[in-house]
């Protein structure tokens, strides 16, 4: 399994400042060339220091016209768009190299071992050195421009539970997932995460195989407002897989049936990189601890 480089710059100070989020199933029909440009730069230059104000002089805009523009066309500020691709790559980086950790924070623009630590364990739920258990590279999901990986269904019903965070609620919520027109039927799987960008596993998940378009289930949702997002592999003729996307917004009761919709597309220039692993938190991953888990888990369908 190989992941390809996409990367990234860091999160905090001025990349912060609040702005308003579109909806996050819109699809980016016209996308101005200064935000294309600035992702084109992120991805080139992730190990720099990149500021706001260069990437807004880069293309000759304010700070802030560049960062409402760009939020408009990526639906998340400058600033998450570069820790996601930071985080991405940094992860590429644990699964598919023998860096060590202190090798790994230089090539992503950190100059601190511990900073870098202390914000990949927070965001992720893991340490960089779990992160490099096998199991966490088998049940990787991960979508960007350039990669899409989504595990064999087999193998997440094996995994079943440990997928998905250790919340467990008293909701469900049925999906109707309207996939790209003409598609090839797809294995799909649909997460609820608390962030639009997660970095770590969802609260509860649901997948079906061989799926056109349609309604899933989803079990022992935790109440609240959570982000939706499907993912979708399908297989084309001559062996050609091909993937498509979906972000919606859902609202969860703690019981009874919650509803919800999510309009699946292709991966576009202007998404946010997503690289996360359905692999439990809690160390160590061996089969041997998921099999004694096995009486807690719930299968994919």
């Amino acid at each position: 399994m190989m992941l390809h480089s996409v990367a990234a710059v860091g999160h905090g100070g001025e990349f912060d400042v609040p702005i308003r989020e579109p909806a996050l199933e819109r699809v980016e029909k016209s996308v101005r060339p200064a935000v294309l440009k600035a992702i084109s730069s992120i991805r080139d230059r992730y190990y720099e220091p990149i500021t706001l104000a260069d990437l807004a002089s880069e293309v000759f805009v304010s700070r802030f016209h560049f960062s409402r523009m760009f939020a408009d066309a990526t639906g998340v500020t400058p600033g998450r768009f570069l820790t996601a691709v930071r985080l991405f790559e940094a992860k590429r980086l644990l699964l598919t190299t023998s860096l060590n950790v202190s090798d790994i924070v230089c090539s992503v623009g950190y100059s601190s071992v511990g900073t870098f630590t202390s914000r990949f364990s927070r965001a992720v739920g893991m340490t960089p050195t779990q992160y490099r258990e096998p199991q966490v590279a088998e049940l990787l999901v991960a979508i960007s421009p350039t990669f899409q990986q989504v595990p064999p269904l087999h193998v997440l019903r094996a995994a079943g539970r440990s997928c998905a965070s250790l919340r467990s609620g008293t909701g469900s919520l049925m999906m109707r997932l309207d996939l790209p027109r003409g598609a090839a039927p797809a294995n799909t799987l649909v997460g609820l995460f608390a962030d639009a960008v997660p970095q770590c596993g969802p609260v509860a998940f649901s997948g079906m195989p061989n799926m056109a378009s349609g309604e899933l289930a989803i079990q022992d949702v935790p109440a609240g407002r959570w982000t939706a997002i499907a993912v979708a592999q399908h297989q084309q003729g001559g062996g050609e897989l091909r993937f498509s996307i979906g972000y919606s917004e859902v609202q969860v009761s703690a019981y009874g049936r919650s509803t919800g919709q999510v309009t699946l597309r292709a991966p576009a220039p202007t998404d946010a990189p997503i690289a996360i692993t359905l692999a439990s938190k809690q160390p160590p991953f061996s089969n041997r601890v998921l099999a004694a888990q096995q009486p807690h888990l719930r299968a994919v369908a």
